[in-house]
């Protein structure tokens, strides 16, 4: 090979140096006048020429040369010969890989002769691309050097195991610069890793967090029928006991929050499995042992915890709405925990049981309990967004069945507006609207139709939309048909004795499309296209509405008709000014509440207050200074006047 390097350096030959570095083919038509004018890229070209096998043994013949220059001006002239290069894969050796080659030079000769491969220089991103390209083909990776191939996939037990551990370094953050956002961090990773909870993904965890002699990990291996897990491993090889014990936190106690995390993926474990008795009292226990433990850092974990611990509860016979339902037995232990969370000022554990408890309540029908639960505590305004949609969403169904109307669309507003767009959200997103388009009914609105049309309430409100149908037109058979058709639907929903009250509003709603469309109508025509029994509970139905101020009418006693007025400009009431004001005030409170949830740095006035004295000492010591005469007004910068 050197030989036949130092060969092409040496030989002076017009065309046999062009046809090395493939000057005269790329152009057809420079002299060699041109060639000569550039020496040096005639040289580092011919340097980096490498023929192959083929080509090596007639690389002195001058008839292969000659026959490459004869067609070089007739290349791209046949259809086929113009694919060529582009169809042909190149034969690269180790020490061109990655460099670009000359086109013309991979393709072959017409009569079957393989022609060298000349090799350009390569620029320096090429040559970097170049090596990780031979890497990735030939060479094996080292280990930790980098990441996992593309195809490969990572075990979801291992998966599972190892964010575990990565949650349990979270947690020791959060209690270490006491910051909350950690473990909302951590509470938020639990949802995608659910599926993958086992028993033995719970037991791995488990035994890697706690010494062989913790009683904290005995409760929990034998809550998920892993008692023997500790024993398993005792047993186990010297290799795995020294890596067990560089991974246990051997020489330092475990965190209660660690403790608390833990606690929890077993809880959703057993409920996942349906072990509902066996949750209620592993449940029960771990709430005893939380109400030893006053740190603040255990809030957001204490609130989780009573969360799933009513959740059991509720689902153990006999079941709600029996006022001898399981559930009425965990109202005691709520208020004690409402009462302490309020005490240690714990704003988590207070909203979770406040809505744990109206749900309690409103499950059984005890509307005063709930009434006066609401009276004499205060829902703390710093909760989360979804206690607070969950709040506003009980507090709007009991106003709704207390008949204050007003107040209950305004909580279920607030709730719908609140409620989280995600999918696993859309059950409550569903259940809210349901209730707030019933309000609206019995307020006498008429819901919007766009909130029938959106694709995730379209076919749960389908029964809701027929209602909204039957009671715009005023069509009392129809509305009645609905309510047998849909009635389990409805019972399901909550809103089954709320939509029977709806028969007085399609009373009221047919009255009115009467009254505007006849000037005068008898009580008898009114008695017989609204079903009524009949002519003096019509009378007593079309008082009651001029009286309520449904329609602008007056009643002939006597002759047995209603009389409508002439329809005024609603413009020139006040109605138009307070659906205005009422569409301001709820932007403006919309624009508090989130100006009040942005999220600031902890501590960050600390830091501004602080460097704002330390600007105030530095300018009382130059003021000093200059008094005393150390420095002039031209070091002060001219500006300052001299006492």
């Amino acid at each position: 090979m050197p030989a036949e390097r130092r060969s092409l350096r040496s030989n002076n030959k017009p065309d046999t140096s062009s046809s090395a570095n493939g000057e005269k083919a790329r152009s057809g038509s420079q002299s060699s006048s041109s060639n000569k004018d550039k020496p040096a890229t005639t040289r580092s070209a011919a340097n980096k020429v490498k023929p192959t096998k083929a080509a090596s043994s007639n690389i002195a013949s001058d008839s292969g040369m000659g026959e490459q220059q004869d067609q070089s001006h007739t290349n791209g002239t046949d259809s086929t010969e113009n694919g060529v290069n582009g169809s042909e894969d190149i034969e690269m050796d180790e020490d061109t890989a990655g460099g670009p080659t000359s086109s013309f030079n991979a393709s072959k000769d017409r009569k079957g002769d393989q022609k060298m491969t000349v090799v350009v220089p390569p620029t320096k991103d090429s040559r970097v691309s170049g090596d990780r390209g031979q890497d990735r083909e030939g060479d094996v990776p080292m280990e930790g050097a980098g990441g996992e191939e593309p195809g490969s996939k990572m075990d979801p037990k291992a998966k599972a195991i190892q964010d575990i551990k990565t949650n349990f370094t979270f947690l020791e953050r959060a209690v270490t610069h006491f910051d909350p956002r950690f473990t909302l961090r951590v509470l938020r990773s639990i949802s995608s890793m659910r599926k993958q909870i086992t028993s033995d993904v719970l037991a791995e965890a488990i035994v890697g967090a706690y010494p062989k002699s913790s009683t904290t990990a005995s409760l929990l291996l034998s809550a998920i029928d892993q008692a023997g897990a500790l024993d398993d491993v005792a047993g186990s090889t010297s290799k795995m006991d020294v890596d067990n014990d560089k991974a246990k936190p051997s020489s330092k106690e475990v965190l209660p929050e660690i403790d608390t995390y833990l606690s929890i993926l077993v809880q959703i474990h057993l409920y996942d499995r349906k072990e509902i008795q066996k949750g209620a009292k592993f449940s029960t226990g771990l709430i005893e042992r939380l109400r030893a433990l006053n740190r603040r850092t255990l809030d957001s974990l204490a609130a989780r915890v009573y969360f799933y611990y009513s959740l059991f509860f509720e689902q153990i016979a006999p079941l709600p709405p029996s006022p001898a339902a399981t559930v009425t037995s965990i109202r005691q232990p709520l208020l004690a925990a409402l009462r302490t969370a309020v005490l240690r000022k714990d704003v988590d554990t207070q909203a979770t049981v406040m809505t744990l408890l109206l749900r309690n309540y409103l499950s059984t029908s005890h509307i005063s309990q709930a009434d006066l639960l609401i009276s004499h505590n205060q829902f703390p305004p710093s909760a989360s967004n979804n206690q607070i949609a969950r709040y506003l969403y009980y507090l709007g169904r009991i106003r709704a069945i207390q008949l204050q109307y007003t107040e209950a669309h305004g909580h279920l507003i607030g709730a719908t507006r609140k409620s989280p767009s995600s999918h696993s959200a859309r059950g409550f997103y569903q259940a809210s609207h349901k209730l707030l388009v019933v309000v609206e009914l019995l307020m006498g609105d008429i819901p919007d139709r766009a909130v029938f049309r959106q694709a995730s309430l379209e076919r749960a409100l389908h029964p809701y939309f027929l209602l909204v149908q039957a009671v715009s037109i005023g069509d009392l058979d129809g509305f009645l048909n609905i309510v047998n058709t849909y009635s389990s639907t409805f019972r399901k929903d909550g809103t089954y004795t709320l939509i029977l009250r709806l028969r007085q509003n399609v009373i009221k709603t047919g009255i009115r499309m009467m009254s505007l469309s006849y000037s005068r109508i008898s009580l008898r025509d009114i008695c017989l296209r609204l079903g009524l029994d009949s002519e003096e509970s019509a009378e007593y139905i079309v008082a009651k509405a001029i009286r309520d101020g449904v329609i602008e009418a007056s009643l002939d006693h006597e002759r047995g008709f209603m009389k409508s007025k002439e329809v005024g400009d609603i413009y020139a009431t006040r109605e138009p000014g307070e659906v205005f004001h009422e569409r301001i005030r709820a932007c403006l409170s919309l624009h508090d509440e989130s100006i009040k949830a942005m999220r600031f740095p902890m501590n960050q006035h600390r830091l501004e207050l602080k460097s704002a004295q330390e600007a105030r000492e530095r300018e009382r010591e130059l003021a000093k200074e200059i008094q005393e005469g150390d420095i002039d007004d031209e070091d002060a910068g001219g500006d300052f006047d001299a006492i």
